[in-house]
């Protein structure tokens, strides 16, 4: 990971903890103790946060630029269980067909869908503006973007206007991750991201959940859908076997890749 999304991820984890210590930041960010001192020294230089013994917090006179969303940064989990997610965006992918119109909605898993969609000439609709990037930049997928704000923590565009360019959009299938999925359905970590999220799910006749196995049995205070409106669940082989058996029972596809690592 590059320094300069170190220090924003470091500030971005500032603004939901106010306060994060040196250990937290080497476990989050997968950097050793002098990296992410050194990081604190630049960024407390700069006045960009406060150092204090065993970590950092935020200056008291900083202000809240704009709304920010629950949940983790794209960048802080876009580096976690890396393989086994690549993994399940391959078999993601295979699940589409030339020619198809489909919804992609943002997150890391998801995201990682890109790297098999550059032989693919489809049409896709994503509020994922580094997905919509990486498309564009290595495929000849036709890229639709929905208007709304751009939240940079987690990369995506966002919307709560109900007509936006999403209305006009209808896709066969929609894929999405979360962070937890349970006999409760599927979790998502923030009100907003639910209102958009089903708005896209309106869009697609069908909805794919990526999930990888710390997902499976995880359960949250924020549910986006329930159970019966999921079609397929794609995970890996360390998810609890009775846990998926649970899942088949309702009917839903699993598909289950092998875990790496």
């Amino acid at each position: 990971m590059l320094e300069k999304q170190r220090h924003q991820l470091i500030l971005d984890i500032l603004d939901e903890t106010t306060f994060v210590s040196v250990r937290d930041l080497c476990t989050q960010l997968d950097s050793s103790e002098a990296t992410i001192r050194r990081d604190l020294n630049k960024l407390a230089d700069a006045n960009k946060l406060k150092k204090i013994r065993g970590g950092a917090q935020v200056l008291e006179d900083r202000s809240v630029a704009s709304f920010k969303l629950s949940g983790n940064a794209f960048l802080v989990d876009r580096e976690r269980n890396v393989d086994t997610k690549r993994m399940i965006a391959k078999a993601a992918t295979e699940l589409c067909e030339d020619g198809e119109s489909v919804i992609i909605n943002g997150g890391s898993s998801t995201f990682m869908m890109s790297e098999f969609l550059t032989e693919r000439r489809m049409n896709i609709l994503t509020n994922s503006f580094v997905l919509a990037h990486e498309l564009l930049e290595n495929s000849q997928n036709q890229v639709t973007l929905p208007g709304g704000e751009v939240y940079r923590k987690q990369s995506i565009i966002l919307s709560s206007f109900e007509n936006d360019t999403t209305q006009n959009y209808r896709g066969s299938k929609m894929f999405m991750g979360t962070p937890g999925l349970s006999e409760f359905g599927v979790m998502e970590s923030d009100p907003l991201l639910i209102l958009a999220e089903q708005k896209l799910r309106k869009r697609a006749d069908k909805l794919i959940v990526l999930a990888d196995s710390t997902k499976i049995g995880v359960k949250g205070n924020l549910i986006f859908c329930g159970l019966d409106e999921v079609d397929t669940i794609i995970t890996d082989s360390n998810a609890e076997p009775e846990a998926l058996d649970k899942i088949r029972q309702r009917g839903i596809n699993v598909v289950v890749v092998e875990a790496c690592g």
